[in-house]
């Protein structure tokens, strides 16, 4: 019985030192785990809209897009119908509420990837420079929309600048009654080198501003 205690003390402390070695490495995560959950993520305007409409549902269950509108953060510059941030504004018509909503592909100073929303205001449904649409309405997505705007006049803009930076803005038009795209290169619509109208229902070149 001693000698089974003798022959059994220095096993066991040979198997912690084992033990022991063996936990001092840390153990790493696969390769790319990381990154694939920081990676930044680019989509089109339709996919974040249809992002947004549960939560705007959920806000008010008539809730109903007013205008979309995209912004390029990091690494994004919209040349592919794409951007990682983007912002809408629906409108309750029953409760004469809006509120904004925003889907980031990246997390942000202002709040973390996915979907958030910002304050209530109040809606005037008879306001016709704010006018909700039925995204029925909605068949052509922004990267349809920027080969359109590319074949009249935006290729040339790139060609010359190619780090020029594309946005998009869909709203109603009262007049024409139609769902339209902005595509807009270089800055804002009032400060940018060209905009390209595009129906966002058929895909029709519309005009150039």
């Amino acid at each position: 019985m001693k000698l089974i205690k003798k022959i059994g003390l220095p096993a066991v402390l040979a198997l912690a030192a084992l033990c022991l070695g063996c936990n001092s490495e840390p153990t790493k995560a696969p390769a790319g785990k990381e990154s694939q959950q920081t990676a930044v993520q680019f989509e089109t305007g339709r996919f974040a809209l249809q992002k947004m409409l549960a939560p705007a549902r959920f806000w008010s269950p008539d809730a109903q897009p007013v205008r979309l509108e995209s912004t390029n953060l990091k690494d994004s510059n919209g040349h592919d119908g794409k951007a990682n941030f983007w912002r809408a504004l629906f409108a309750s018509p029953s409760r004469q509420k809006a509120e904004p909503f925003t889907w980031a592909g990246m997390a942000t100073e202002d709040g973390p990837r996915g979907v958030n929303h910002g304050v209530e205001d109040t809606y005037n449904p008879a306001n016709r420079a704010a006018r909700s649409f039925d995204l029925n309405y909605l068949k052509i997505d922004t990267d349809q929309a920027f080969e359109v705007a590319q074949q009249h006049g935006g290729k040339q803009v790139i060609e010359k600048d190619p780090k020029v930076s594309v946005g998009y803005r869909l709203d109603w038009d009262m007049q024409s009654n139609q769902l339209r795209w902005h595509v807009i290169y270089g800055g804002s619509e009032s400060t940018g080198k060209l905009t390209v109208l595009v129906d966002a229902s058929s895909g029709t070149f519309l005009r150039k501003e």
